[in-house]
């Protein structure tokens, strides 16, 4: 191994049910770092590969749209009240400067925005994207993912990983061959 920090293990699979069994083992073993790369969706994958990362069973892209959302109601609000009381005054039909019914369109409108700002940023921010550099691009056969192979890569920066053993796990396997990938 180099000197440069370790990005994870890869096995490269002839087949799709080599992949799956390898990633049943990798999950039971405690691992919770790791990804399966192929050129079509695998529908067992998505049971073996659960998106509990980060806290289990929690998803910070709600509570991120609603707070989005009460920020563009607030400040919707706010900005009309600035603009109808003391920008630009108007007295239209003896009605009183702040006349709040008026504020709802817009209010509501600005809440969509921002929530819907919410949802396409906050969804990349979450999902690691852009991301113009990703450390599997470095192995020439990683480019036949999209096309005839798979692969399975385990991540060092996971709670159980060990060099040795996670190798011994993945040739357990039979995959073409395991690399080391770096950062």
């Amino acid at each position: 191994m180099s000197e440069t920090p370790l990005y994870g293990l890869v096995a490269e699979f002839d087949d799709p049910t080599q992949l799956i069994e390898a990633a049943r083992a990798v999950r039971k073993y405690g691992y919770r770092r790791f990804e399966a790369y192929s050129p079509y969706p695998i529908e067992e994958l998505d049971e073996i590969i659960k998106l509990d990362t980060i806290i289990p069973g929690f998803n910070p892209l709600p509570a991120m749209v609603f707070l989005a959302g009460l920020a563009g109601a607030i400040g919707a609000w706010f900005m009309e009240y600035y603009i109808a009381v003391f920008q630009f005054p108007l007295n239209v039909g003896g009605r009183p400067l702040y006349s709040w019914p008026l504020f709802i369109v817009i209010m509501f409108e600005v809440t969509i925005l921002f929530a819907g700002c919410a949802v396409f940023f906050g969804g990349l921010l979450l999902c690691g994207l852009p991301r113009p550099y990703f450390p599997l691009f470095n192995l020439r056969r990683f480019a036949s993912a999209s096309q005839d192979r798979f692969f399975l890569c385990v991540e060092a920066r996971d709670a159980v990983f060990d060099l040795d053993r996670t190798t011994e796990l993945l040739e357990g396997f039979h995959p073409r061959e395991v690399w080391e990938v770096e950062k």
